[in-house]
């Protein structure tokens, strides 16, 4: 198998994911700034033109949480149960990106990916916009983790991966975790994990 990422938030899911699961993947770093997701070779594997992508044989797997359901699969692991828990798992993916890391991923592109790239200065307006929908986000998400350590269950699932990608980025992209002890609480048990903390090929 081989996992093609570059070191930016969506693939860092991906990549915590197979190193988690030690999972036998040659990691393919893709050069971003050069812009080899939009040559022709890459883009046989995902149409889209983005990073985390997952080649099994000539079959290939985009999207991150998919990716990380088929190396947990490939793994014989539990990381993305098969009960009842599942369909939970489905809920938490699907409130992430509408909400949680929908909002968090306007703050890592305004505060982080745009200066990076020399786009300026971050948009004033989306950014407290962005701010203030997180906060809502994160409200919902601080209660349910007073009563829970991970999301789904009593264990960590790819819906913690899922959900968490954006905390590693926090005091970059100026999230304000202060306000939510429970999150900062899920995010210091997430760091104890190496995969997580260092996920990317050195």
């Amino acid at each position: 198998m081989r996992l093609y990422y570059s070191e930016t938030m969506n693939p860092r899911k991906a990549c915590a994911a197979a190193r988690y699961l030690d999972s036998p993947v040659e990691f393919v770093r893709v050069d971003l700034q050069a812009g080899e997701h939009k040559k022709a070779d890459f883009l046989r594997l995902n149409p889209n033109g983005r990073v985390p992508v997952l080649q099994v044989g000539k079959a290939t797997l985009w999207e991150a949480n998919a990716i990380m359901c088929r190396l947990s699969d490939e793994a014989g692991a539990d990381f993305w149960p098969h009960d009842e828990r599942q369909i939970d798992v489905i809920r938490w993916f699907s409130w992430d990106a509408q909400h949680f890391t929908r909002h968090a991923g306007t703050l890592y592109f305004e505060n982080l990916i745009k200066p990076a790239i020399g786009l300026g200065a971050p948009d004033a307006a989306a950014v407290e916009l962005a701010t203030c929908h997180f906060r809502a986000a994160a409200a919902v998400l601080d209660a349910h983790l007073v009563q829970n350590s991970y999301l789904v269950g009593a264990a960590l699932t790819v819906a913690d991966f899922a959900t968490a990608v954006a905390l590693p980025y926090a005091e970059r992209i100026h999230l304000p975790l202060d306000e939510f002890p429970a999150i900062q609480r899920w995010r210091a048990r997430l760091n104890e994990l190496p995969a997580w903390r260092e996920p990317f090929p050195h």
